[in-house]
């Protein structure tokens, strides 16, 4: 995993940990790699991967069970979902409405674009 300067390795690491869940990686209620694991895994202070796993155990998207790790709560994929939501509105679609204004596209041609892409995917799968 290459980690960006502009956010926090706990947060980029907690953010992958979230999209691996969503991806399915790990089900509901599933017990997912340990503090240790994800540590050597990426190479990282495993103090750092704690606060990862302190992030998203603080939005309820993994739960803690006393001597036998941690698990996907059965809610978290939706709550990483809201969570994505959130930061998406905030972060990244103002920065696309800037771009759009710039660059003269309507909503119309997002659209359009947007459907190409979904074509595209669905072919390469």
């Amino acid at each position: 995993m290459e980690f960006k300067e502009r956010r926090g390795i706990y947060l980029q690491i907690a953010d992958a940990l979230a999209d691996r869940i969503l991806a399915g990686e790990w089900g509901e209620e599933e017990r997912i790699p340990s503090i240790r694991e994800v540590s050597a895994d990426l190479g990282v202070n495993p103090n750092t991967v704690m606060r990862s796993f302190n992030f998203l155990q603080d939005r309820e998207i993994i739960l803690n069970k006393r001597g036998i790790g941690y698990f996907v709560d059965p809610q978290g994929p939706d709550r990483i979902r809201d969570w994505k939501k959130e930061e998406f509105v905030a972060w990244e679609l103002p920065v696309v409405f800037k771009t759009m204004e710039q660059l003269g596209l309507t909503t119309s041609d997002l659209e359009n674009y947007y459907q190409k892409y979904r074509e595209t995917r669905h072919e390469n799968e």
